[in-house]
């Protein structure tokens, strides 16, 4: 018996498919479907920026030996056919967010670093479209690696189901605030999905992003919008100063305690896996939204 243990042992033991990922939450996903038998590589790592990444040389050669490259197109990846053709890449490119309706963000055009501001990348912010991602995912797998199918569908599936049960608890939680009170100021534009989702109004400064200091023009226009809407729920990601912070405060009577993830994952406890950011970001968003006028 224990002879056949090991052989089966080995058996599993099968060199896991290298796959890369191009961001950290993306990775989580690709992770919970692949299980043993990927390998995972994430690109733009826990609290990295995917919107100011420049691939490296190691990031090249780690691309040109995978089997599946796993993106989330919409313009979330504006350096992706830069890196492609630097690695010459022959594997499999997957977008994940194929079959997702798109959002349209306030901004037009691209930025210095290719992002598209036509369309809103941000999909994951409603746990559904990250289901569909899961889906997506487990299919490109299951083609790769048709050996491993009945795994990736069945991972994919538990998965899902603990999706499903987030939904849930996310939608019970925002119902539970009153309509009127569903306002939210947040200094970066990615959370739409997640503003249609549960009709929570979101106001984001122009001006203010995870690439430039808060000027004077740019602090006065939030100050304004937070009083004038009676928004207590203030998130601003990008503005660390704490005198600042202080100033809008004191200023504004808005709490700026609480902290957002948008487009990456962390090394803290509270958003290290999707479902525990998705979690905390609706746990935190709904204690701010109930100390609105």
């Amino acid at each position: 018996m224990g002879l056949l243990i090991g052989l089966s042992g080995a058996a599993r033991a099968a060199e896991p498919l290298p796959v890369v990922a191009s961001f950290s939450i993306l990775g989580d996903l690709v992770q919970n479907v692949g299980g043993d038998r990927v390998k995972v590589t994430t690109l733009v790592g826990a609290d990295g920026d995917a919107h100011v990444y420049q691939p490296t040389p190691a990031d090249v050669g780690t691309l040109a030996k995978s089997r599946v490259f796993f993106v989330n197109g919409l313009g979330f990846e504006g350096w992706m056919k830069r890196l492609t053709a630097s690695s010459k890449y022959k594997g499999t490119v997957v977008t994940v967010s194929d079959g997702i309706k798109p959002r349209a963000m306030a901004g037009e055009g691209h930025d210095d670093h290719g992002h598209d501001h036509g369309t809103d990348p941000h999909a994951w912010q409603d746990v559904d479209n990250a289901r569909l991602m899961v889906k997506n995912i487990a299919a490109a797998l299951a083609k790769i690696d048709p050996a491993g199918a009945g795994v990736y569908q069945a991972n994919a599936a538990k998965y899902d189901g603990q999706l499903a049960e987030l939904a849930r608890w996310a939608d019970a939680q925002v119902a539970a605030i009153p309509a009127a009170k569903r306002k939210v100021i947040t200094s970066h534009d990615a959370f739409g999905y997640l503003g249609a989702r549960y009709k929570i109004t979101l106001l984001s400064p122009q001006g203010l992003s995870t690439e430039a200091e808060a000027s004077a023009k740019d602090v006065g226009k939030l100050i304004r919008q937070i009083k004038q809407s009676g928004i207590k729920a203030v998130f601003v990601e990008n503005i660390s100063n704490r005198k600042l912070i202080e100033q809008i405060g004191r200023e504004t009577g808005a709490s700026l305690e609480g902290e957002l993830y948008s487009d990456a994952l962390s090394k803290n406890p509270q958003a290290n896996s999707y479902v525990n950011m998705y979690r905390h970001n609706i746990t935190t968003l709904v204690a701010g939204m109930k100390a609105n006028k």
